[in-house]
């Protein structure tokens, strides 16, 4: 059952959320431009993305069932960014063909993926609250959390084949994993809107 007023205890969790995002972008934006890497920095701008979205969760949590579902739809665009980041880095990387350097690659991605599970679990006893909100932001730390594995694997085929293409495959990964968060969002926003409708 979707509640109206959301824990103060869910308000400290995703203000937290918020803040490990927020720092975690600042360390993997910078380590992906040191060393052209599509996946790091497809996987910085999500830290960015998330730390926005757990912010906008954290204003709407105590909203209507309507005005939630609106902020959802509005959520589920904004899990897109991230995947369009990615297509842009990958058109450049492909222009400019140099792979990353795999061990920063890979101790980067280690350290997202700490950051991800961390935040999942902190979501996870929350999931059944808030609706779209809060089923964004769990669906956004566990998709991040899968990507960090990825990358981490990136990184060591990368030091084996001194190649573009995991980095690259990983990004595209990461594009299409916020696609299919963002549907899913979309389709519990749209639910919330119904049932307050009804």
């Amino acid at each position: 059952m979707i509640q109206n007023h959301a824990s103060p205890s869910l308000r400290r969790a995703v203000l937290v959320i918020a803040g490990l995002n927020l720092a975690y972008f600042l360390i993997e934006f910078n380590a992906a431009i040191a060393i052209g890497s599509v996946s790091l920095f497809s996987d910085s701008i999500d830290f960015l993305e998330d730390a926005s979205v757990n912010l906008l969760i954290l204003l709407a949590l105590g909203w209507s069932l309507r005005a939630r579902s609106r902020v959802g739809m509005a959520l589920a665009g904004i899990l897109l960014v991230p995947g369009l980041a990615a297509l842009w880095t990958v058109w450049q990387k492909i222009a400019s063909p140099l792979p990353p350097e795999p061990i920063t690659l890979s101790v980067v991605g280690a350290g997202a993926l700490v950051v991800n599970v961390t935040c999942a679990l902190i979501l996870a006893r929350f999931r059944g609250q808030s609706g779209s909100l809060t089923k964004a932001a769990f669906l956004s730390a566990r998709n991040d959390a899968y990507a960090n594995v990825a990358i981490i694997a990136a990184g060591a085929v990368t030091a084996f084949t001194y190649s573009i293409w995991p980095d690259v495959i990983v990004g595209l990964g990461i594009a299409a994993m916020n696609a299919t968060a963002a549907k899913e969002v979309w389709e519990a926003a749209r639910a919330e809107g119904e049932s307050a409708r009804s």
